[in-house]
């Protein structure tokens, strides 16, 4: 089907039955080599509002067929990755529409189905593999039952139940981590608005701070205050403002809805030498005005991921040491014993 044929469908008025329409439209669209901006645009009006009225079975027609389709329309990639997993599972696991900060919503929204799926993706952010990895672990969060009998001290057998005494604290251990990741997961998935509303480190207390850290000169108070306003690792806020230039710190300044003067304040503290004459001012203000606020989101939502991929990393040392400790304790109450018996 050619590009013309496309078009043809695109503007047809007497659509018929809306499921031939849906599906012809999606089959001539992903015909087309290098589809323009415009036909891009014409499949997301005209297959949007029939969404609604085709049958499970288009859906997934349509999902198998745009999961091959490399300039697919992200609106409705989105839409159809909002599905159950049977009919988004090709997407989830081959779309190149669907970004990694779209993969971690779709987690944190939907949970272990469009989990695994997604984990079947080709060159998966390795962030995203390791948020899988803890949501993939659930018997590590089990909450044991209090004992009805607890057992006293004088009733306890020193060999035999050592090993008993080990795994209990190390599935608890790890059990922590991961609801911990979880949380932190379900939290990052919020809206500005929702974030906005619990986040009690927001408006003129979070500008203030980051004003007066900015300028006393001092970075590594400034990256601090900028780790706990963006609810980042302090790693990850001190590489922000590691680079030559400010992009990525103009970027943490606009999640945070920072008006353009404001933005301006802190970066020239940050950056005094990025502003030697008024044009480069005038750049740093057309760039900010020109910086979505859901653009700049979905950078600290990935900063925020990679936190939380360090937490979940971080667990397994902990435990580890949890259990090197653990041994070395047991080894000198051996030692202790076979001295009192030697006495």
């Amino acid at each position: 089907m050619s590009s013309s044929d496309f078009r043809q469908i695109a503007v047809r008025t007497d659509s018929g039955k809306a499921e031939r329409l849906f599906r012809a439209a999606v089959s001539a669209f992903c015909s087309l080599t290098r589809p323009s901006r415009r036909e891009i645009g014409q499949l997301e009006d005209l297959t949007l509002p029939l969404f609604d009225n085709v049958s499970v079975e288009s859906r997934r027609y349509v999902a198998a067929a745009l999961s091959e389709c490399e300039y697919a329309p992200a609106a409705l990639v989105r839409r159809l990755c909002e599905e159950p997993v049977d009919i988004a599972a090709p997407l989830l696991i081959r779309s190149r529409a669907v970004s990694d900060i779209d993969l971690i919503a779709l987690i944190g929204r939907h949970g272990l189905p469009h989990a695994r799926a997604i984990a079947r993706r080709k060159d998966l952010n390795p962030t995203i593999a390791d948020l899988i990895r803890a949501l993939e672990r659930p018997t590590l969060v089990r909450v044991r039952e209090p004992d009805a009998n607890p057992i006293t001290a004088d009733k306890i057998a020193p060999v035999s139940t050592k090993a008993a005494s080990e795994e209990p604290a190390r599935e608890r251990a790890a059990g922590i981590a991961a609801e911990n990741a979880r949380r932190r997961l379900r939290s990052m998935m919020r809206t500005g608005d929702e974030a906005a509303a619990t986040d009690p480190f927001t408006g003129a207390d979070t500008y203030v701070k980051l004003r007066e850290t900015a300028l006393t000169g001092n970075a590594a108070f400034f990256q601090t205050a900028l780790a706990d306003a963006l609810d980042i690792d302090f790693s990850i806020a001190r590489s922000l403002t590691a680079n030559q230039n400010y992009a990525t710190l103009l970027a943490a300044l606009r999640s945070l809805d920072l008006n353009e003067d404001r933005a301006f304040l802190i970066t020239v503290a940050v950056y005094p030498s990025q502003f030697p004459h008024p044009q480069a001012i005038r750049t740093f203000l057309d760039r900010y005005r020109l910086l979505h606020r859901d653009a700049a989101q979905d950078k600290v939502r990935l900063w925020k991921a990679e936190t939380l991929s360090k937490v979940v990393r971080d667990a397994a040392p902990a435990n580890s040491d949890a259990r090197t400790v653990s041994n070395s304790d047991d080894a000198a109450a051996s030692s202790g014993l076979r001295a009192s018996s030697r006495k």
